[in-house]
C-alpha cells in the first residue's frame, strides 16, 4: 500500500449519521475510502473549470429516432467532431427510443460545447456528460 497521511476530521454528529448511512448504501468497507472518493471527485470537478484541460468522458443521449430528422441531425455533428469522439454504441430501446453513448476526449471547452450541441438538438429527450481526466496522475489515484 502507498504511504498514507492520517488526518483527523471534525463533524456535527446528525451529519457523521447521514454520512455513515450514505457508506452503507453505497458500499464502501471504511469511512477512509468514501472521504476519498468525495476528494477526488471534487479534483476531477475543478479541473473540469480549465477550459484546456485535456478530458475523456462520455456523452448519453435518449432521443426519439423517428422524430424530425433526428438521427441525421445527431449523425451530421458527430461527423463535424469526428476527431473527438473515438466511439459510439447505439442501442434500440424500444420502438420509439434510442439510447446513444459517445466516448469523447479533448480540451474540456471542446467537450462540453459537443455535449451542448448534441443535447440541444430536437427530439433529444434527455442528454448527459460525464468527464473524467487521465491528465490527474498523481493527484487522483483510483482504488
Amino acid at each position: 500500500m502507498e504511504k498514507v497521511t492520517r488526518i483527523g476530521v471534525s463533524l456535527e454528529p446528525d451529519l457523521l449519521v447521514d454520512f455513515d448511512k450514505l457508506i452503507e448504501a453505497k458500499g464502501y468497507s471504511t469511512r477512509s475510502e468514501a472521504i476519498r472518493d468525495l476528494i477526488r471527485n471534487a479534483l476531477v470537478e475543478d479541473l473540469w473549470k480549465d477550459e484546456d484541460a485535456e478530458v475523456v468522458g462520455t456523452i448519453t443521449l435518449v432521443y426519439e429516432h423517428e422524430k424530425g430528422g433526428v438521427r441525421e441531425k445527431l449523425m451530421e455533428i458527430q461527423h463535424a467532431h469526428h476527431s473527438d469522439i473515438s466511439s459510439s454504441m447505439h442501442i434500440h430501446l424500444n420502438i420509439d427510443q434510442c439510447p446513444e453513448v459517445l466516448v469523447v476526449g479533448g480540451r474540456a471547452r471542446e467537450v462540453k460545447a459537443l455535449s451542448d450541441e448534441l443535447c440541444s438538438v430536437r427530439g433529444v429527450l434527455h442528454g448527459r456528460l460525464a468527464m473524467t481526466s487521465g491528465s490527474l496522475g498523481s493527484r487522483v489515484h483510483h482504488h
